[in-house]
């Protein structure tokens, strides 16, 4: 009782005090885990950041729908084609390597390329590192990256990735160091950040060409015999390159980025008890669903979007965009219905558990949640728990000691979910990003099970709050034909990390 006794008074005082509810209701929500910090230590407080599912759950958004999905029954035929495995497309991977080497034997200086953003956005900037070195014909140094002000992530590129097999797999495209020579030494970030130098460059475009390189960056070379190029997100273009310049940014993210043993070691152990999880004679048995649920505080906040919580939740996470992008959040002028209607709301649990139990998903799936922190914690999956109540993650299926290497750093964990969803049997996610688009290709690749919602589709139908389960359960099926990873060749202006054929696949 002692725990909550400083909230029991909070909301004794709110009872007395309704004419400023509003006020009191953001406060609340900023001065819980103060009043009552044995809440931090508790399974759900380390879960999610918000605190809407210890004194205000937010209620189920489609309560009719919900009903109809918990009374489903899956036929067998049905439950078959959903677990069933791609049929060959007429494509495979088809990434070309240099049986001897392509360097030349005088190289233009050394590379530096300072990366921000998570996991999968500093992947697609180490593999156009790599592609930016091979251009300029010059010597990369492993990339640095930076710390994500979210998560405050600390993790290195050795922390992440195999560096011997990075340099080894490469070796016969560009050159690689670990570190710079003594007399370059003094090339670091904070020397770059300490004021202006010759030596950075900061004014690459966003999807800049090879061009651009060459007569931007090499003279620098030239004069100084080295660059450092920050900011690097997204400042490689995705058209008009040489051939050998794509199939080097494929052969980098499906062939030489690997993750450190003991990520992969964990990763293939949560795999296998997955896999022995439910051993029956049905078509799901030793089989698993990653869903990569898509659901914190800054993407609930940023959407502009509304999630059940009420007034409280509407006026909290008002709050959080004010403080953290002081208001400009160009949604934010637009009402939920209006977001809705639009198809600009990221999917909640609910109605990705209501997507799924459409698609012919019963409740015996095994699922696996691969997220960070999801906001509103266990009351937010509430719902998604009762359609499926075998549903595991990583602190469920591996002990404390088998997370110790991991636990507290995002990019680590991130990466062991990364492993899970390239490896499972089926994978979906609740909204577009760049883990979402990450996995896909990576899968597209490997000709496996993705699925892709229809989000405009799923919008209007979540509108219509008469809906019977029969009527959206049809509508779900026919609107997902063909969004199972069927092969989508990249189009102009597209990305090669979201779209890997014809780039990185052939025909055959």
């Amino acid at each position: 009782m002692m725990r909550w006794r400083g909230t029991a008074t909070l909301r004794s005082a709110y009872r007395h005090h309704s004419h400023r509810g509003a006020e009191f209701a953001s406060l609340l929500v900023l001065l819980l885990p103060v009043l009552s910090p044995t809440y931090l230590s508790s399974p759900l407080g380390r879960a999610s950041p918000s605190l809407f599912s210890e004194w205000n759950a937010p209620k189920p958004m489609h309560p009719s729908l919900l009903s109809g999905a918990l009374e489903r029954e899956v036929s067998d035929e049905r439950r078959k084609e959903i677990w069933a495995p791609l049929d060959h497309q007429g494509w495979k991977p088809c990434v070309k390597s240099a049986s001897t080497s392509s360097l030349s034997e005088k190289r233009n200086g050394y590379i530096q390329v300072f990366l921000d953003g998570g996991l999968n956005q500093q992947r697609m900037g180490i593999c156009d590192a790599v592609a930016v070195a091979k251009i300029l014909n010059a010597t990369l140094l492993i990339p640095y990256l930076e710390v994500n002000p979210v998560w405050q992530d600390s993790s290195t590129f050795e922390d992440i990735y195999d560096v011997d097999r990075f340099i080894t797999i490469l070796k016969n495209e560009v050159s690689i160091r670990r570190e710079l020579p003594k007399e370059y030494s003094w090339s670091t970030r904070e020397y770059y950040y300490g004021g202006v130098r010759d030596t950075r460059v900061k004014t690459a475009p966003v999807h800049a060409s090879a061009g651009w390189y060459i007569e931007n960056v090499l003279p620098i070379l030239q004069s100084y015999g080295i660059a450092a190029i920050a900011p690097f997100s997204h400042r490689l273009a995705f058209d008009d390159l040489p051939e050998d310049i794509q199939q080097l940014r494929c052969k980098v993210n499906f062939q030489a980025l690997t993750f450190v043993p003991h990520i992969i070691s964990l990763g293939e152990t949560i795999v296998q008890r997955l896999r022995r999880s439910i051993q029956t004679n049905s078509q799901e048995s030793g089989k698993f669903v990653v869903l990569h649920l898509r659901f914190d505080k800054d993407m609930a906040a940023h959407s502009a979007c509304e999630f059940g919580g009420g007034r409280a939740e509407k006026l909290a996470l008002a709050k959080y965009r004010k403080v953290i992008w002081q208001g400009r959040v160009a949604k934010s002028s637009f009402t939920d219905s209006e977001l809705r209607r639009g198809g600009k709301c990221p999917l909640t649990p609910e109605e990705i558990g209501l997507l799924l139990s459409a698609l012919g998903f019963d409740h015996n799936t095994r699922l696996y949640l691969a997220s960070h922190k999801v906001y509103g914690g266990e009351s937010r999956i509430s719902s998604l728990r009762r359609l499926f109540p075998l549903i595991e993650d990583k602190k469920s299926l591996a002990s404390d000691s088998e997370l110790a290497k991991v636990q507290g750093k995002a990019s680590l964990l991130a990466a062991v979910d990364y492993y899970l969803s390239i490896h499972s049997d089926v994978f979906i996610s609740a909204s577009p990003g760049n883990m979402h688009n990450a996995v896909l290709a990576h899968r597209t690749y490997n000709n496996l099970k993705s699925i892709r919602p229809n989000m405009p589709l799923l919008s209007q139908l979540f509108l219509n709050e008469s809906l019977s389960w029969s009527v959206f359960e049809e509508a779900v099926r026919s609107g997902h034909k063909g969004r199972y990873g069927q092969i989508r060749l990249r189009k102009p202006n597209q990305s090669i990390y979201t779209y890997p054929a014809p780039d990185c696949m052939c025909r055959g």
